[in-house]
């Protein structure tokens, strides 16, 4: 907001989601190599969960916090925007997820919103893998796999969006 003070909520608030977002925060612990310093139980280890982005987005925000409780809001004001920095200053002014952006596109053009359906869950349940598939009401449709259901939707709605954008029939 201070980047852009004379901005509308509408411009921020995607920003804002942009730079919040558990994908994002889990970017931000990686570089810190914050999960090198989680201790995990031994099934959360030999599942990956140094590299889980939930928990890394968790374990960034006890951190700040920490800092907060410790030393107050200006301390942990100045540790997330030492952080988040680079990002702040890059974070595109139109950052909406891509569910958000398909359904916006799909909107624009007198479609109703996209349906996302859940096409497999597989693999063991401390491991799952989802695959989801975003349809728009014309057929078109794309695939999306991931670990996590949301994960998967997003990967999904990104495919579509741009297969649409390019042109894709």
């Amino acid at each position: 907001m201070e980047a852009d003070p004379g901005a509308a909520e509408g411009v921020l608030a995607p920003r804002f989601n942009a730079l919040v977002r558990k994908e994002t925060c889990a970017e931000v612990a990686d570089a810190l190599e914050l999960g090198a310093a989680l201790k995990l139980g031994r099934s959360e280890m030999l599942s990956g969960g140094r590299r889980k982005a939930a928990l890394l987005a968790d374990a960034l925000e006890a951190v700040i916090a920490a800092v907060y409780l410790d030393a107050g809001f200006e301390a942990a004001r100045a540790l997330v925007l030492r952080l988040w920095g680079t990002r702040i200053a890059a974070v595109d002014a139109d950052a909406r997820d891509a569910k958000t952006a398909l359904q916006e596109w799909a909107q624009a053009r007198g479609l109703p919103p996209p349906e996302y359906l859940d096409l497999a869950r597989e693999g063991p349940d401390h491991a799952p893998c989802f695959t989801v598939e975003a349809r728009l009401s014309d057929g078109r449709a794309a695939r999306g796999t991931a670990a996590a259901k949301r994960q998967a939707q997003q990967a999904a709605a990104r495919d579509l969006l741009g297969r649409v954008e390019s042109g894709y029939d």
